[in-house]
């Protein structure tokens, strides 16, 4: 079963997905840990591999579960 935390974050990438859509991609969230504060993702599609994927993670990603969950610390694309 999901934890609260992680359904929070899945909630902020569904707000994202569309975008990564666009350009045939997607986010998985692999782990979220409310404790550490620690979420790991896996980008996939286009975006596994592009080389703007870590501007996508830092500037995009990051950006957007940082500002709806301030509990997030630690971003991990895996």
């Amino acid at each position: 079963m999901a934890s609260m935390f992680s359904e929070q974050v899945e909630a902020v990438l569904e707000g994202i997905r569309p975008v990564l859509a666009r350009h045939r991609g997607d986010v998985e969230l692999v782990s979220a840990n409310l404790k550490t504060g620690r979420v790991e993702l896996r980008l996939k599609g286009a975006c596994d591999g592009c080389p703007f994927s870590q501007l996508t993670l830092k500037m995009g990603i990051e950006a957007a579960l940082r500002d709806a969950l301030p509990e997030v610390t630690d971003i991990i694309a895996l």
